[in-house]
């Protein structure tokens, strides 16, 4: 995945040379933008259902599967809800952020407030329909994304590990590993163009560091994938021997209040009821 990403950025930056000559060069490198991000997204969740499938399958039925097939699995039955899915889960990602933000405000402001209770209801709804979670059941199960989001997050539930999942920090690490290595990108390139091309500074150091971050993200898909296969394993099967105490210990020590975990922000239950 890692090369045929190359090989789609180097076409790509064809693409945009070309794009210069239209009557409005900044709307459609724009577009060519978005589609390079989801195209990249989409190859990193093709790299994830492949590598869930192969732990997955290990954990729930001590299968050593070949991970060959289960590429060629990812890239025809499961394609469909990988393109899907590389639409929401960014903005579902996005909106946990602002949530969060929102959260911290809430008590200071009104307007605040009703921003932050508009953004957690909105949250709470979408979040049970499309979460990153659901890859690990695409990758077993052959669900769709939406059904595999729904009954992900009812495992989650069952198990009362909602808290443990919210506080994950797996995701904000491979967000913060490509923006350290776009910004490597950035120092090189703008480092040699600066030197040589000093016009064109600015343009390829973004260039850069937009291919440098979705470059490694696609690569952060692999220990990315066996976190979430973990955690939805543990969920389906908790009693499998292949597990330690480790989860058990964290729920233990949560609801005997000795743990601190800090949630992402749902709708208060008072709210709910109304």
């Amino acid at each position: 995945m890692l090369g045929a990403g190359f090989l789609w950025m180097s076409l790509w930056i064809l693409a945009v040379i070309g794009a210069l000559n239209f009557y409005y060069p900044p709307l459609i490198i724009i577009a060519l933008g978005f589609s390079l991000a989801w195209t990249a997204e989409v190859m990193r969740n093709v790299a994830n259902l492949t590598v869930s499938r192969v732990i997955s399958l290990y954990y729930l039925r001590g299968m050593q599967s070949n991970t060959q097939f289960c590429f060629q699995r990812a890239l025809t039955l499961n394609l469909g809800s990988a393109c899907l899915g590389s639409c929401f889960v960014p903005a579902i990602e996005a909106l946990r952020i602002v949530a969060r933000g929102l959260n911290l405000l809430e008590g200071e402001d009104e307007f605040m407030f009703s921003c932050a209770h508009c953004c957690l209801n909105i949250m709470d709804s979408i979040f049970r329909y499309g979460n990153g979670w659901a890859y690990v059941q695409i990758a077993v199960y052959g669900k769709g994304f939406v059904k595999a989001s729904q009954d992900t997050w009812k495992l989650f539930e069952r198990q009362e590990m909602e808290r443990i999942v919210d506080a994950d920090i797996t995701s904000a690490i491979c967000f913060l590993t490509g923006v350290c290595s776009g910004s490597i990108c950035v120092i090189v390139v703008a480092a040699w163009t600066a030197r040589l091309y000093q016009n064109f500074t600015a343009t390829i150091s973004l260039l850069a560091f937009f291919i440098g971050y979705l470059m490694t993200r696609i690569a952060m898909a692999v220990p990315h994938a066996c976190v979430s296969s973990y955690y939805v394993c543990y969920a389906e099967n908790p009693e499998n021997r292949l597990f330690d105490s480790t989860i058990k210990d964290r729920l233990g020590m949560i609801k005997s209040g000795r743990d601190v975990v800090v949630p992402t922000p749902r709708v208060p239950r008072q709210f709910t009821a109304t």
